[in-house]
């Protein structure tokens, strides 16, 4: 079905109907084009990179504004006489249908750019029931519509119309004795050629219903039908007549694709149109009614969590409305959020607002009632889980704020964080801290804890740089004595241990190699995961393990920005205990209780004996499923987010979740 286009070059001019303002004062402009005009667009209203003034694309009930940026001065006092002005524009109408098409656009002088509460279809975006015809519109329109209302008294279904103050469409004939409005449309295939006879003529005393200060511009809207309105070029003169448009120089019109036959689709659309606004108005209701009395998703399973459950009011408060100032990061299941709560600044509690994509229903009560348990658990160096807030397709966690960010900031975004080098001291007391954590929730609490992501972005600085493992979104727990259980393989590539990949199933050795490689990634400065020189992916525990069988060489792995400034015995046990938490043999790995005994000097570090240290964790990565692909994603992730899957055998499809959660 072909498209019905209406492309023509409008004058616009009136004479005023008696002498010109004093002064005499011209303004004049002129757009063949709008790209860098200067103009104020609202609505669906935009301009294209080559020019084009879009006021409605080609979708239903649209609106769109495009004004001139500043005010005219057309009397010099209220009541006074109006200025003589000009104007000419080159527009185009298009409608997906030969047949009809949807409401139209119109030409107007108002003493705003903004119309609150205006309607689209035949209130063109400018008035509504209750303002039509007031007198305190001060608005002067020349609508050119192309659907037939009788509502306005239109004559017919394509009309040119003088409006004042309200949409019904006034004819008169040219009277060139008086003051008048004359409206001439042509072909845009005349040029400028303007013809001789106006199309239309009003005789109005426009000093009773125009503002001293106006705006010129155009409005345009859509109905239930699709059309497209456009201006090609535009100008404007006061006091004189409008410049020429350059016709040659205009923007053309993007392409129109096939469309339906309009014979099927007038018979179609009607009822289509019909079944849609039902359809609307009851989605519309329901939304209502369900914003009023579910602002929230509340089970009644989830009564027993009340006290750790907050309102999503008070989380919206808290962090001003999600706003982009308060984004602490971001990572693969969602944005973290500064928040305060509480009115008064004496019972403030700072906070950091987690929010996750969580569309399915399945397994939420099971999952709830796991971050409720982890929300009970205390220690000094965990970052406390306070509680959640849920919605359709969202799930808000709620922790406790560490002002000094997270450990990966200190490690490999110093100069774009503005952070210190943290000396060795302040390392090997936060690794300390980190191990208490993890023996804390493996062996101490009632229940055993299975983080499944440990790693530096995870581990937070309170005010006092003390290391608080933190996002426990990924953690399970089960009962002291019994077996984890079976589950998708989540966490990031360089921290997963061989086993995991291998059955899926996570348990304390699991995050004793995840510890391990936190361990190396703090003393060395470098990711588990990065780039060599020969452009090769490259693990960080092989590159140290290298250096361990090269007699003297182990001290070339410490990271360079300590400058040499460490306790030697302590960064080599750190290293040490770093290869043997990431051993792949789950035997020879120790638990975290003897890893505490190995920080603390309790207990003295067994000898690494080469023959235990052959292995190559690159070699172990490739042969469980990981492609060099896979790998390249993460070593250049960063801190950003990862989801992507690849083969493990028999365990289907393994996720990866990296960065900033």
């Amino acid at each position: 079905m072909e498209h019905a286009v209406f492309l023509f070059l409008v004058w616009l001019n009136t004479a005023a109907i008696t002498t010109l303002c004093a002064g005499g004062g011209q303004t004049r402009f002129s757009y063949s084009g709008f790209a860098g005009a200067n103009l104020t667009v609202d609505g669906n209203a935009t301009v294209t990179p080559d020019g084009l003034l879009v006021l409605t694309s080609s979708k239903t009930n649209l609106q769109g504004h495009a004004f001139y940026h500043t005010p005219l001065q057309l009397s010099t006092s209220p009541g006074g006489k109006v200025a003589s002005f000009a104007a000419a524009f080159v527009f185009a109408i298009v409608s997906d249908y030969t047949d009809f098409s949807a409401h139209g656009m119109a030409f107007v002088v108002a003493p705003n750019k903004g119309f609150p509460g205006a309607l689209p279809a035949g209130y063109l975006a400018l008035l509504n029931v209750q303002n039509n015809g007031n007198a305190s519109n001060h608005l002067l329109a020349v609508e050119l519509d192309t659907t037939q209302n009788t509502d306005f008294k239109d004559i017919n279904a394509n009309h040119v119309g003088i409006d004042i103050n309200d949409l019904h469409s006034v004819w008169v004939e040219y009277d060139g004795d008086a003051g008048r409005i004359d409206v001439t449309l042509a072909p845009i295939r005349v040029g400028n050629n303007k013809p001789a006879r106006p199309l239309v003529s009003a005789i109005c005393n426009l000093s009773t219903v125009l503002k001293e200060q106006s705006y010129v511009g155009f409005s345009s809207a859509t109905g239930g039908i699709n059309s497209r309105h456009y201006v090609l070029g535009w100008s404007f003169a006061m006091n004189g007549p409008a410049p020429a448009i350059d016709i040659a120089r205009l923007p053309k019109l993007p392409p129109f694709g096939p469309k339906p036959r309009s014979k099927v689709l007038a018979i179609v659309l009607p009822i289509a149109t019909a079944a849609a606004i039902v359809a609307v108005g009851s989605l519309a209701t329901l939304l209502v009614l369900r914003k009023l009395r579910y602002a929230e998703v509340l089970e009644e399973w989830e009564l027993e969590f009340g006290p750790h459950r907050f309102s999503f009011k008070d989380l919206y408060h808290a962090t001003s409305g999600f706003k982009s100032k308060h984004l602490l990061g971001a990572g693969g299941f969602g944005q973290v959020y500064k928040g305060v709560l509480g009115s008064s600044k004496s019972v403030c509690t700072e906070v950091a607002v987690k929010r996750i994509s969580h569309e399915s229903r399945q397994g939420m009560k099971e999952f709830i009632a796991e971050v409720v348990s982890i929300g009970r658990l205390r220690h000094r160096n965990l970052a406390q889980l306070l509680g959640y807030c849920r919605r359709k397709g969202e799930l808000l966690l709620v922790y406790e704020y560490m002002p000094n960010g997270s450990l990966d900031k200190y490690l490999y975004y110093r100069e774009e964080e503005n952070k210190p080098v943290l000396d060795w001291a302040q390392r090997f007391h936060i690794i300390k801290g980190v191990a208490s954590a993890l023996l804390y929730i493996h062996d101490k609490w009632e229940k055993v804890v299975i983080h499944r992501d440990v790693k530096a972005s995870n581990v937070l600085l309170d005010s006092e740089m003390n290391g608080r493992l933190g996002d426990f979104g990924l953690a399970r727990l089960y009962d002291h004595g019994t077996d984890p259980q079976t589950t998708h393989i989540v966490g990031t590539m360089g921290y997963l241990a061989p086993e995991l990949i291998r059955t899926g199933r996570a348990s304390k050795l699991t995050d004793v190699f995840a510890f391990g490689a936190f361990l190396l990634e703090i003393t060395c400065g470098r990711r588990p995961v990065s780039i060599d020189d020969d452009a090769a992916q490259e693990m960080l525990v092989d590159w140290v393990l290298e250096h361990l069988r090269e007699e003297g060489s182990l001290a070339h792995t410490v990271d360079v920005s300590l400058r040499g400034q460490y306790d030697v015995d302590e960064v080599f046990l750190v290293l040490k205990l770093g290869l043997l938490c990431s051993h792949p043999y789950t035997n020879i790995r120790p638990d975290m209780q003897q890893v505490m005994q190995y920080l603390d000097g309790s207990t003295p570090l067994p000898d690494l004996q080469p023959t235990d240290m052959t292995f190559s964790a690159m070699a172990l990565m490739q042969n469980e499923g990981f492609d060099s692909y896979a790998m390249s994603i993460q070593s250049s992730a960063g801190t950003g987010s990862m989801a992507t899957a690849v083969s493990a055998g028999s365990i289907g499809t393994i996720s990866f979740i990296s960065g900033g959660r």
